[in-house]
């Protein structure tokens, strides 16, 4: 890995997975019962922590990461702003919006590479690593208190279990990068399981977090969950071909989410997703999407 890639992976990577991760602390945050309160302020520690890092990303990545990220929409969305704030607003707790504001101004441009700003971002690189795995302990920690009935906690298990498992992909990645190994084919075929397994995952959550009276919007929901399925249980005999088939229906269903978000941001639709939540899992559709499309077979 050369240093310009060094340099644009660094920031892309945070700038998507951050985000990503200062959210699934609010996410933990608001679903702990008022006893667990000691819980709730070591998440919303870990949503500041991760704020930090991301602001700091952001004055970095100015003119040095790709149009191709930028138009993914994958660090952030048309509706990640008013998501946030709404779901501000809803539970009370300060997101830090500033960083959106900012995000929203970024750049593409030709990586000026320098010693400077590589010894920035691999201080950066090596300050977060230790922190997602602070992260990863403590949603372990909590899925392991809800499994054995220690704790209440209006998150699925398998939504805290999906968590642990995007900060762990989150470091594999963060801690290849630092290393500056490249990534090969393999990469590329453990990020289509990963993230259709992620996608899946999604349509459940969905289906299960829509009022029972949004029979056909749940109807849809479980319609994704099965066609994911079907096509993971298909990377046991691989074909190339799995690609298309995983684009396309990762198209198909981020268009399902952005009706979805604009459902609930517009208050048309009776559920209890926060706004942001909807946004959260459009974002990760883009990623996806963006990866599936660089692939070359």
């Amino acid at each position: 890995m050369n240093q310009t890639d060094y340099v644009r992976l660094s920031l892309e990577l945070h700038l998507f997975f951050d985000r990503i991760m200062k959210e699934h602390s609010f996410f933990l945050e608001t679903a702990f019962m008022e006893k667990d309160k000691d819980l709730k302020r070591i998440a919303n520690d870990f949503q500041k922590s991760f704020s930090n890092i991301l602001s700091r990303i952001v004055e970095l990545a100015n003119n040095n990461i790709s149009q191709n990220f930028l138009n993914a929409g994958e660090m952030i969305t048309n509706n990640t702003l008013e998501a946030e704030m709404k779901t501000s607003n809803l539970s009370g707790i300060e997101i830090d919006s500033n960083i959106t504001r900012k995000q929203i101004e970024l750049k593409s441009g030709i990586i000026n590479v320098n010693e400077r700003l590589i010894n920035s971002i691999s201080n950066i690189n090596r300050r977060t690593l230790p922190l997602i795995q602070n992260l990863i302990s403590f949603k372990t920690n909590i899925l392991n208190n809800v499994l054995s009935c220690k704790m209440y906690t209006t998150n699925y298990p398998l939504l805290i279990t999906h968590i642990i498992n995007e900060a762990k992909m989150y470091y594999n990645l963060l801690n290849k990068i630092e290393k500056k190994e490249p990534f090969d084919r393999n990469y590329i075929y453990e990020q289509e399981i990963f993230w259709n397994n992620i996608m899946k995952e999604h349509a459940e959550f969905i289906r299960g977090l829509l009022d029972p009276t949004e029979k056909v919007l749940i109807k849809q929901a479980n319609k994704y969950a099965e066609e994911y399925e079907a096509i993971l249980k298909q990377f046991n005999n691989y074909q190339p071909n799995l690609k298309n088939i995983s684009l396309n229906e990762t198209i198909s269903f981020r268009n399902f989410k952005i009706a979805g978000e604009e459902g609930i941001l517009n208050c048309k639709i009776k559920s209890i997703i926060v706004p942001l939540l909807a946004d959260h899992v459009l974002r990760e559709a883009n990623h996806f999407i963006r990866i599936l499309k660089s692939i070359n077979v």
